[in-house]
């Protein structure tokens, strides 16, 4: 059956290596057939003496919804915590996928975003991703302005007053350098016609 063939397929794939890494391995919590299929592998794989290394946002003791089996064997191994990456490591990090995926980010944008964003890698990632993907999409220069105001939902600043519509079409209107009058009037130039777009998509998203 398709489903005897994928489980064939899954076990010849991982079961066949020297090291096998596994991530967030809380979500297979409350999978059943996953589990069973892993504690089969977990056990080839330590009788074969290969390398196991785990990764998961709780200690085994804390993933209730993991079989008992499961839990006592990721305690056979060395446990340790992994602690946040430092300033300069998170901007290391942002540069390195910034030249990975070719992404015109500079280096102030970096520092912001790395500043703010201080334990989630993913999220550090994906906020980059954001930044960059909202200025290519709208043919925008990306710079701490921009920054702001794409993560405001993520980085708020709760030094400045609640964002309005009013401020985010002063800020669209200085990050593309041009007065509220034309911001607002109905000129069909290709910046304002840009920053009509931005303003108007970031007043349905964060007001």
């Amino acid at each position: 059956s398709i489903r005897d063939d994928r489980q064939q397929a899954f076990q010849r794939r991982y079961r066949d290596v020297d090291v096998l890494l596994v991530d967030d391995i809380q979500f297979l919590e409350n999978k059943e057939r996953t589990q069973e299929e892993f504690f089969h592998t977990f056990n080839v794989l330590h009788d074969g003496e290969k390398q196991i290394v785990i990764s998961s946002d709780r200690s085994p003791k804390q993933l209730s919804a993991l079989e008992d089996r499961l839990r006592s064997r990721f305690e056979w191994g060395l446990m340790t915590d992994i602690t946040p990456p430092d300033l300069e490591t998170r901007i290391a990090i942002l540069s390195k996928k910034a030249a990975t995926e070719r992404l015109p980010v500079p280096p102030d944008v970096l520092e912001y975003i790395a500043t703010h964003i201080e334990r989630n890698i993913r999220e550090l990632e994906g906020a980059l991703i954001r930044v960059a993907a909202f200025a290519s999409l709208n043919k925008s220069h990306v710079d701490r302005t921009l920054a702001e105001i794409v993560l405001r939902d993520l980085i708020p600043d709760a030094g400045n007053p609640d964002i309005t519509a009013a401020a985010i079409m002063n800020a669209t209107a200085a990050h593309f350098g041009v007065s509220m009058d034309d911001l607002c009037g109905t000129s069909r130039s290709r910046v304002l016609v840009t920053a009509r777009q931005i303003a108007m998509y970031l007043c349905r998203e964060l007001t």
